[in-house]
């Protein structure tokens, strides 16, 4: 039995019973959980339930086929033919990803850092103008990278008057090009959780640095950065997990040798028609992004997301 403390005239604390629960408030323990119903029946039909049909196709024969099905022979081979086959894939994709998160960062900061604290009135405007590439199809702008890196564009045109570009020189096709198209297209997935981030800082934890006579080179790795690191974290997760896993940039702005292994694991599934093998880079391809990212959020020193 609870008790609750109270204090009487005199000063001296005194101690009566909790009044009991009423017999209604018993019977609704299972409200909880029947507001968690909805969403954890979709997580079961679209999430747990694909990925143990994904992981059981992994240990399918090989010889099998769409038409006369695969037979459960539990061939743990498949993982180990497919990574040796495709380490250089599986390589190059955690390189560009990287390297394109990178630069989203680097980009991405000082612009959401200029949303949320300098824009003024424009706020909404230049807000509007970070995610105003998503009213068209992922697949329209990477085409129009490829317009604006073809050989004839303005832009090799420019670069050919420089003494760095000779006449055979080219940026489609090339690592600069799949990376310059990773980066354009998931540049707001880090701009806006960090915008988030930003928004939720006090200006007076500024001014008192200033106030304290700290330059503000020091307050920013002092004061603004550690506050925002929450959005610095969702903003790379968000950008790394999608781009390592995407084939669209490598297929139209690179070439056989900038493959990403989204690109084998779709002509596995597609063109080949390997089913377990392309499970199996499936599974090796997320496992590996969980563990990268469970290392990433434990050296970065945050549990908190936005």
């Amino acid at each position: 039995m609870t008790a609750v403390i109270t204090t009487t005239s005199e000063g001296g604390p005194t101690y009566k019973p909790a009044a009991e629960p009423v017999a209604g408030a018993k019977r609704r323990w299972w409200v909880p959980y029947l507001q968690l119903f909805p969403g954890g029946l979709w997580l079961v039909i679209f999430f747990a339930i694909p990925i143990a049909m994904l992981a059981q196709s992994t240990l399918w024969d090989p010889a099998g086929s769409l038409e006369n099905g695969y037979e459960l022979t539990w061939r743990w081979q498949n993982f180990t033919d497919g990574i040796s086959t495709y380490s250089d894939q599986f390589v190059r994709s955690l390189a560009y990803s990287l390297i394109a998160t990178v630069a989203c960062l680097v980009i991405g900061y000082p612009l959401a850092y200029a949303i949320a604290l300098k824009a003024g009135r424009w706020r909404n405007l230049m807000l509007i103008a970070v995610i105003a590439p998503f009213f068209t199809s992922f697949l329209v702008r990477t085409l129009a990278w490829k317009t604006i890196l073809s050989d004839q564009g303005w832009v090799m045109d420019a670069l050919r008057l420089t003494p760095f570009f000779g006449p055979d020189d080219r940026l489609l096709a090339t690592p600069f090009a799949v990376i310059a198209g990773l980066t354009y297209n998931f540049l707001p997935f880090m701009v806006l959780p960090l915008y988030a981030s930003l928004g939720k800082l006090d200006p007076r934890l500024l001014e008192a640095a200033g106030d304290l006579y700290a330059h503000p080179i020091k307050s920013f790795f002092r004061v603004t950065l550690p506050l925002s690191m929450p959005g610095v974290v969702a903003g790379t997760l968000m950008t790394f997990i999608p781009a390592a896993g995407d084939y669209i940039n490598a297929e139209l702005l690179g070439s056989p040798s900038t493959t990403m292994i989204g690109n084998v694991i779709q002509s596995q599934y597609l063109r080949v028609g390997d089913i377990p093998v392309a499970a199996a880079l499936s599974f090796t391809l997320m496992a590996g992004i969980l563990v990268l990212v469970g290392l990433y959020v434990a050296i970065s020193g945050t549990d908190e997301v936005v």
